[in-house]
């Protein structure tokens, strides 16, 4: 499968500011080629490092196709870079995206590894009321990605699906089941191998709190 980067996009010097911390959220789409680092691309900024950045999301893509959705739904413009995104995608689904499957976009080689979760951060970016809700009521999460091979990215480049494990569990339903449906949150266990590093403690312990739960009973 193979769809095309729309934009690559980067924060630079944090733009977005809340009352008492800067945020990287706010990015613009770049030309030419960009690097990608094992962290991240050349020159983007991730201010919260606790809940962004890292080895499991260096890199956040986002489709079109969603991004057109919330452009229909608020009736507003969402370009490239409204999402928090690096890479604004078209002819992907990201929402089915298989947890562990790999792209080759330019000369780099990507893993997804997760889903987005909404924060007040966003809400703010957007001012949008009820954004956290209704953002996870869509689900669309969009996917961060790890960098398995450096290399440069730039738009129009190729996604190449490369390679997509058997267990067929996708972002879109991590995302349900870390949200909504915790009761389904021993089927993560094959995937947390894919998941960023510093979120598998976490949801392991939760994956054996919820399998206590269903043996008690």
């Amino acid at each position: 499968m193979i769809g095309r980067i729309e934009a690559v996009c980067v924060s630079g010097d944090p733009r977005f500011r809340l009352p008492s911390r800067r945020s990287g959220i706010d990015k613009r789409p770049v030309t030419g080629r960009v690097a990608v680092h094992p962290l991240g691309l050349d020159g983007d900024v991730q201010v919260e490092k606790r809940h962004h950045g890292g080895e499991g999301q260096a890199v956040y893509a986002y489709a079109q196709e969603d991004a057109d959705w919330w452009e229909r739904e608020l009736d507003r413009a969402l370009p490239a870079g409204s999402f928090g995104e690096n890479l604004r995608t078209t002819g992907l689904d990201l929402v089915g995206a298989v947890l562990g499957e790999r792209w080759q976009v330019g000369t780099a080689l990507f893993e997804v590894t997760a889903w987005r979760i909404p924060c007040a951060t966003f809400e703010r970016f957007w001012a949008v009321p009820q954004l956290v809700k209704r953002f996870t009521a869509r689900g669309a999460t969009g996917a961060y990605l790890r960098v398995l091979e450096t290399g440069t990215v730039g738009g129009d480049d190729a996604v190449e699906i490369v390679h997509r494990p058997d267990h067929g569990l996708t972002v879109g339903e991590g995302f349900r089941i870390v949200t909504t449906e915790p009761a389904r949150l021993p089927e993560l266990e094959p995937v947390l191998e894919f998941l960023p590093l510093k979120d598998q403690p976490k949801l392991g312990a939760r994956i054996s709190a919820a399998r206590a739960r269903t043996t008690v009973r």
